[in-house]
């Protein structure tokens, strides 16, 4: 119910239109009889900063961002978690009372807590990572804060390369983590770091869509590797079938963009999302 108290909470980004975020949060809210609701504004990069003033001024609670917003709105936050700082990205806005800004990233949580909920442990121990782009510096980012022993990233020799290097640096100097950055294209080396880890994490679009081709060889996938792919959309990529092939346990995306809404609504209400509720009432519908 929409009343005096309803305070807002929003989506910006560009596009946003085929957005689940404003129907997960606002059936979580419903369900939890909470006062916020959640909507979805298209905005594009040079408009940002009038955004965000426009939530200060009218007292939004908070807000996502998501393409290609997450890293502008950076140097718009007053304050800005660890992880925002390692991997240089914002999804998350918390308007305080006080009108300051705090930013942080739950892209890497909604992987870490959906890993936790299917009882997957990387705590102390090697993470495979294919990718460097957005996703999988936040990913890298929320493992090494998190516990992650260390973490190898598979990476195409390009300008992303040299961002992962600098990523690779930056939480090797503030965490007990050691990251190393790899060329995509040694088959050695990843068939030698797939034998050493517990996780293998796809987040690349090498798979998405009508794409049937996997980064990794099939015979590369050993028993007791958990394979993670970020895709959602086929819910069943070439690498997961793969797995799925050699008795492997894995995961698409779908749950990743569940956990990361949940840690946002955290961050907002104070309160934890009814995430079954959620599975059942949004992401059963598809995704």
């Amino acid at each position: 119910m929409i009343d005096g108290k309803t305070r807002l909470i929003c989506l910006l980004g560009h596009p946003v239109a085929h957005s689940l975020s404003p129907a997960m949060h606002n059936a979580a809210f419903e369900k939890l009889g909470l006062p916020y609701a959640y909507l979805a504004f298209d905005i594009v990069p040079e408009n940002l900063p009038a955004a965000v003033n426009v939530l200060k001024t009218l007292h939004f609670r908070g807000a996502n961002l998501t393409m290609p917003l997450k890293t502008d709105v950076l140097s718009l936050c007053d304050e800005r978690s660890l992880v925002s700082e390692l991997c240089g990205s914002v999804n998350t806005l918390l308007c305080r009372d006080d009108g300051s800004l705090f930013g942080t990233t739950t892209d890497g949580v909604g992987l870490t807590s959906s890993l936790s909920y299917q009882g997957v442990s990387y705590k102390g121990k090697q993470v495979t990572l294919l990718g460097a782009g957005g996703a999988a510096t936040a990913i890298a980012a929320q493992l090494a804060v998190d516990g992650a022993g260390s973490i190898e990233i598979f990476q195409r020799k390009s300008k992303t390369f040299e961002r992962a290097l600098e990523l690779s640096e930056k939480i090797n100097a503030n965490t007990a983590c050691r990251v190393r950055v790899i060329d995509q294209a040694d088959a050695d080396a990843m068939k030698e770091s797939l034998k050493k880890s517990t996780v293998l994490i796809n987040a690349t679009n090498v798979g998405m869509g009508a794409d049937t081709s996997s980064l990794v060889p099939e015979e590369f996938l050993l028993p007791g590797l958990f394979v993670y792919d970020i895709i959602y959309e086929p819910a069943e990529t070439t690498l997961l079938r793969s797995a799925r092939k050699k008795g492997l346990r894995t995961s698409n995306g779908a749950d990743m963009l569940l956990y990361q809404g949940a840690a946002s609504f955290q961050c907002w209400t104070g309160h934890e999302m009814p995430v079954e509720y959620i599975r059942e009432k949004v992401f059963s519908r598809g995704s």
